[in-house]
């Protein structure tokens, strides 16, 4: 497949403009590329994350969606290009500027991520007891206010073993908000949650974003989910944004593949090669 065949859908210039310090964007990647094994995962990717607001990153499946999410949070480099995070170009950053940065983002992954052999209310302890010097009191305050605030206040002494997936979301989600973060990414959120609690925990993520701001990143391919919470929305395929804009403008895309994948229609460049 030639270059021009493979991103023929894809739109030829980047929906961000201006001063990339004026505090609009506060994540960029430009022209972003990485191999895996000879393969090109992210080809020339350029996308911008607006400043508090509800980002969702959609696309298929194997499409660079885990890999970009790595880059951000500067678990992988580039191999050509730059990933810009609130001003700071990630490659460019010492160790212990990389872990300062990755300190003020918090990740909220597929099964909530949680350590088995602790209790709901050391695990969202966890990254304040690693990452400050916060007393056990100050620690003993925080954990319960975001546990509170995700409706697991009366399972703090509970083991993971004990939860529902969708409570081991919420816990994960108690976690990735407990060192107050100014991004947090949310891997596959909804992933092995039925319609009902997909639909709550969008609710929550909502509610939480009103609450505490900052930049929220979803990545997922439930357009049920992007439909619920996205305010701004970014369709990622063959390791580039196809298109990039508000939630209004994705939704009445004429963009062959955006339409498509929005719709789930069978009719459409995406196949299932």
């Amino acid at each position: 497949m030639s270059e021009d065949d493979r991103h023929q859908y894809h739109a030829s210039d980047v929906d961000f403009v201006g001063d990339p310090d004026d505090g609009e964007w506060s994540i960029r990647c430009l022209d972003v590329h990485k191999r895996l094994g000879g393969v090109p995962v992210l080809d020339g990717l350029n996308v911008a994350f607006p400043e508090d607001k509800i980002t969702v990153v959609l696309g298929p499946s194997g499409t660079g969606k885990s890999v970009l999410i790595k880059h951000i949070i500067g678990l992988m480099f580039p191999d050509s290009g730059d990933v810009v995070v609130k001003g700071k170009v990630v490659k460019e950053l010492t160790m212990p500027q990389l872990l300062e940065m990755r300190r003020k983002i918090g990740v909220l992954f597929q099964d909530g991520a949680l350590f088995g052999s602790m209790s709901v209310f050391d695990n969202v302890a966890f990254p304040l007891r690693q990452h400050t010097d916060y007393k056990e009191g100050a620690i003993a305050q925080r954990v319960r206010e975001r546990l509170s605030d995700v409706g697991l206040a009366d399972a703090m002494d509970d083991a993971p073993s004990q939860l529902s997936g969708g409570m081991r979301k919420r816990a994960g989600f108690a976690r990735a908000l407990v060192m107050e973060p100014d991004i947090v990414i949310f891997d596959e959120p909804d992933s092995g949650l039925d319609p009902v609690r997909t639909a709550l925990l969008c609710d929550l993520i909502q509610e939480m974003h009103e609450i505490h701001k900052g930049t929220y990143i979803v990545v997922t391919h439930n357009i049920a989910s992007a439909r619920q919470i996205g305010e701004y929305i970014a369709v990622l395929w063959r390791g580039r944004i196809v298109e990039s804009g508000d939630a209004a403008k994705m939704f009445s895309s004429e963009n062959p593949f955006v339409r498509q994948f929005l719709s789930g229609s069978a009719e459409g460049p995406l196949t299932m090669d």
